[in-house]
């Protein structure tokens, strides 16, 4: 309610014609003069809800720092039971900055798992098509290089490996599971052709077999853990292809 400007209104903050005198007198030349040009200007000092107002809705993180916290938090949550309020709120930032580098919650999702899986599916690709290599030994190249992706990558994977194609976007993750499975199986394959792996296992045995020990690396890794991802990569694939007896 705007305050009444009547001769009879008064306030704890007013001044009387006296003091008003008193403060000019004591006003250096400089200060007439900026207080002068404010006036004629219109220029008031920021109030501190207009400060507030233009903070509210400034990104607080950049965008690659946003992906990965929500990353983190869909991962913690489960991204179906996670709203935009609860990432922000996680995040300790407000919805308008999220939007501010995305446009929706599955957009977030889309942006989340695709660096988990492009850099898995560039990481089999890469080591499929080494040369002067056998089947085998580029199979073994190409295990031990997820191993590592999925360390570095971790929330990313594990958010990608719990996808259920409950929308087009997570089918479309699923089929791109299923393309990285297929390169990884045609190694196999190529392997048992060529003498490096026993055949009396099927190729689609042996791969959900090698995915599974990789993939379970996310119910129990955690960053800090005490063994660095080389040494876990090798572990994987000395057990994998060699088994551990001494």
């Amino acid at each position: 309610m705007p305050e009444s400007s009547s001769p009879a209104s008064t306030s704890p903050g007013s001044t009387s014609p006296t003091s008003a005198s008193n403060a000019s007198s004591s006003t250096t030349p400089a200060e007439a003069t900026a207080a002068a040009s404010a006036a004629s200007t219109g220029a008031t000092a920021p109030t501190e809800a207009t400060a507030k107002r233009s903070r509210r809705g400034r990104p607080g993180y950049d965008r690659e720092t946003l992906i990965n916290k929500a990353t983190e938090v869909f991962v913690s949550r489960g991204y179906d039971g996670t709203s935009m309020d609860t990432v922000a709120r996680e995040l300790g930032i407000t919805k308008s900055a999220i939007y501010h580098h995305v446009k929706s919650k599955e957009e977030l999702l889309h942006l989340a798992i695709s660096r988990g899986i492009r850099a898995l599916d560039s990481a089999v690709e890469t080591e499929s098509l080494r040369e002067n290599l056998t089947a085998l030994e580029r199979l073994q190249l190409a295990v031990r290089a997820s191993v590592v992706i999925l360390i570095e990558y971790h929330h990313s994977v594990t958010l990608l490996l719990r996808v259920r194609g409950n929308s087009p976007l997570e089918r479309d993750a699923l089929e791109a599971r299923r393309n990285i499975d297929a390169k990884v199986r045609a190694l196999v394959e190529s392997a048992i052709a060529e003498g490096g792996l026993r055949s009396d296992f099927t190729p689609g045995l042996i791969t959900r077999l090698l995915f599974g020990m990789v993939n379970s690396i996310t119910e129990w890794y955690r960053p800090g853990y005490p063994v660095d991802p080389d040494t876990i990569a090798e572990a994987v694939t000395t057990m994998a292809f060699q088994g551990l007896e001494s």
